[in-house]
């Protein structure tokens, strides 16, 4: 039987299918990040606790921004969110990446237990270079989904194996993740996390990035009025 469970603002989640495991499941390969540092951040939105993780086979870092206790944890409030380094650092109007990932920080910090992931994967997995030719492909008239392939990318690349191995590490059990994209459920599950509801994550669209937004709705399967990941 699907279930329905509230979120943090009071609304419901859509209908996800409860998994059979009674917790995420330990991992069948190596890990493929090992914890490297970790130290206290104070920020706008309140103090967290940092754990960078250095990939075994390269030198690519990924961030866990956590607040509250989350060894052993279950439910727990997260989002993974991927690298934008155009939104983030200089704050382009073409995506809501930066606004996804301030309302995922107040949303941790409102909950005063959670995590961020934070990974290294500019331009759904494609990298920066790629992304800004993506860029220069929709500005001649292709979607986000058309300049990918037209590159000779999949529509989205991402992975999330680094994600589970970094919440693994850090002794989750389950998770309430905070996304409209199901691809990112299944990808975690697929990993061996328990994802026990999706929690949706919208911001405000706008006249630069509402097209985007529902490009990814239509095309990528994302939920929500707008189609933001």
């Amino acid at each position: 039987m699907h279930m329905c469970r509230p979120s943090s603002d009071g609304t419901h989640s859509l209908p996800v299918v409860p998994s059979l495991l009674s917790m995420s499941e330990p991992s069948e390969h190596e890990p493929t990040v090992a914890r490297y540092a970790e130290s206290e951040m104070p920020t706008r939105f309140g103090p967290f606790r940092v754990v960078v993780y250095r990939e075994r086979d390269g030198d690519k870092e990924h961030l866990a921004v956590i607040t509250g206790e989350v060894d052993g944890a279950e439910d727990l409030l997260i989002r993974v969110h991927s690298e934008c380094l155009t939104g983030e650092a200089f704050h382009s109007l073409r995506c809501d990446c930066r606004d996804q990932l301030d309302l995922a920080l107040e949303r941790i910090q409102t909950a005063a237990n959670g995590a961020i992931l934070y990974l290294r994967q500019e331009g759904r997995g494609i990298g920066l270079g790629n992304k800004i030719r993506a860029y220069a492909k929709q500005d001649e008239g292709l979607d986000t989904v058309d300049a990918n392939l037209a590159l000779g990318f999949e529509d989205d690349q991402r992975g999330y194996r680094v994600a589970a191995d970094m919440l693994r590490d850090l002794g989750v059990r389950s998770v309430a993740l905070m996304t409209n994209n199901p691809r990112k459920v299944e990808g975690l599950e697929s990993d061996g996390i328990r994802v026990t509801r999706r929690e949706p994550h919208e911001v405000e669209s706008h006249e630069h990035n509402r097209d985007y937004l529902k490009t990814k709705q239509d095309r990528l399967g994302h939920l929500g009025t707008n189609g933001n990941d």
